[in-house]
């Protein structure tokens, strides 16, 4: 759910017309669907790895990556009528979601790319790096790094340290008639 959320802002936050957030929204309660060439997981460390054409979806939103880990915490929910905790009372909370390899968001005509993606849950940021790119219909903007701030509604594009690399938007104005 929490991979869910993180898709959303994403595209949310990098939307440049109000009235498109509305347009995009996901109903939360449809399943999410991971397929992946391989799943591998790892109790000790807290991590799930997909990897191998993952690809993520839920609704009209798609996440397409070579690898994505999904690290995790176990916190202990004990029921309120016993006092021993049983394998029904963990509850698994999302740290981190690390995505690698030809990342690709698609959710109506919101596209996201870049080549890493990594979302830190407690910060709630997500920072798309590695030829970073968002598009809505013709209007674009690229970086070497798209950091978004989902609790503060706000991105920051940043610019590769390569001599002459800059940051570009490309924005079409609406036509009138």
């Amino acid at each position: 759910m929490r991979l869910l959320f993180l898709v959303i802002s994403l595209v949310l936050t990098l939307c440049w017309a109000p009235e498109a957030w509305s347009q995009n929204e996901i109903d939360t309660s449809t399943p999410i669907q991971i397929e992946a060439d391989r799943m591998e997981t790892s109790q000790e460390e807290g991590a799930v790895l997909f990897s191998g054409n993952v690809q993520a979806n839920q609704g009209n939103l798609i996440i397409n990556a070579d690898e994505m880990t999904v690290l995790y915490t176990k916190s202990a929910q004990p029921k309120p009528d016993s006092s021993a905790e049983t394998a029904a009372d963990l509850t698994q909370k999302i740290d981190k979601i690390v995505a690698q390899g030809n990342i690709k968001i698609v959710q109506g005509n919101w596209v996201a790319a870049g080549d890493t993606m990594d979302f830190n849950a407690d910060d709630r940021i997500v920072i798309l790096a590695g030829n970073a790119k968002a598009w809505q219909d013709k209007n674009m903007v690229s970086g070497e790094k798209i950091i978004l701030y989902l609790d503060e509604g706000k991105s920051v594009v940043e610019r590769s340290s390569r001599e002459g690399e800059r940051v570009k938007a490309f924005i079409y104005p609406s036509s009138q008639e």
